[in-house]
């Protein structure tokens, strides 16, 4: 049964230890994971506190994955790389015992376990074992940290995207950063389980760049962060790339059917953000053949979706 809870956000000071410790330990229960409880609780002590000590708000926890395979992730709003554990390194006895120690405990209270690199942020994550101490895994970082300036390439190309809908441009991030995430650490944690992931994963990376790189967080954010209801984006980008954009179409389409039959663990979008992405992705195919932009306003509505607002 797929993990969908709300994540619980935390303050700073040490009562934010606390309430993860707690909240963890009870979803494990929730779930009927006891045998995990004691790892769980040991990891995002852990996390937790070295959020606390050296990243960013905003912080929250989460677990995720499925009840055979639960996952503990705690995310930060900082993009700098943990301080990771040297293999061989020495430890003491009690390290279990401490905490704010590096990721060691976690690398000790795993069967899998990794850092993900995000634009806003990182979301460190870990498969809770079933006993502590043993030996430590090696973690995987994923992801990449943000990169500014872009210089544009000598084959650029003016992609005019008229009338973006600031909340449904903001769910689509939402949503996309979402099933990133989740392909990437079943890929990681559960390929034998889970082979599909791996497939996702490895199309979403090699397509994510284009789109990312293309249209320029900076720009995205100074059109769409004045609070307007819409905003049009003026992205510049390769031909090639703008060509090759289209192909999101089609890899979010089959995820949706992976999710439907359960072999992911997000949710399907709605019709609504369906219609929504592929107006916007669309854009990107269209104006590359030389057509004039379409705005969101005058975009076409399927026959399935009429057929679905009358319903």
């Amino acid at each position: 049964m797929p993990l969908n809870r709300p994540a619980l956000s935390l303050g700073s000071g040490p009562r934010g230890v606390q309430d993860a410790r707690r909240w963890v330990v009870q979803t494990c229960h929730d779930i009927g994971r006891h045998d995990l409880t004691e790892c769980a609780e040991l990891g995002v002590s852990e996390l937790v506190t070295n959020a606390l000590l050296h990243a960013v708000p905003p912080l929250k926890v989460r677990v995720r994955g499925t009840a055979e395979h639960p996952r503990v992730e705690v995310h930060d709003g900082s993009p700098e790389l943990p301080m990771m554990p040297t293999a061989g390194g020495a430890e003491d006895d009690d390290l279990l015992l401490t905490f704010g120690r590096g990721l060691g405990i976690v690398a000790r209270c795993a069967t899998a376990w990794g850092v993900d690199l995000e634009e806003r942020g990182k979301t460190v994550w870990f498969a809770p074992a079933t006993q502590p101490g043993g030996e430590p895994v090696e973690g995987r970082v994923t992801g990449e940290q943000p990169v500014s300036d872009r210089v544009p390439g000598p084959d650029e190309l003016r992609i005019d995207i008229v009338g973006v809908p600031r909340r449904m441009f903001v769910e689509f991030q939402g949503h996309y950063r979402e099933l990133r995430r989740e392909v990437r650490l079943l890929a990681l944690a559960h390929e034998s389980v889970y082979p599909l992931a791996k497939d996702l994963s490895e199309l979403f990376g090699a397509l994510e760049s284009d789109l990312r790189e293309g249209i320029g967080a900076d720009q995205i954010d100074q059109a769409l962060g004045t609070g307007d209801a819409t905003a049009d984006l003026r992205v510049a980008m390769p031909r090639e790339t703008a060509a090759t954009i289209g192909r999101f179409i089609e890899l979010l389409d089959l995820a949706d059917e992976f999710c439907r039959e359960k072999r992911l663990l997000s949710l399907a979008r709605t019709p609504d953000q369906q219609r929504f992405q592929r107006w916007f992705l669309s854009e990107f195919v269209r104006q590359e053949r030389g057509e004039a932009p379409l705005p969101w306003q005058d975009a076409p509505v399927s026959r399935d979706e009429n057929q679905s607002s009358l319903s």
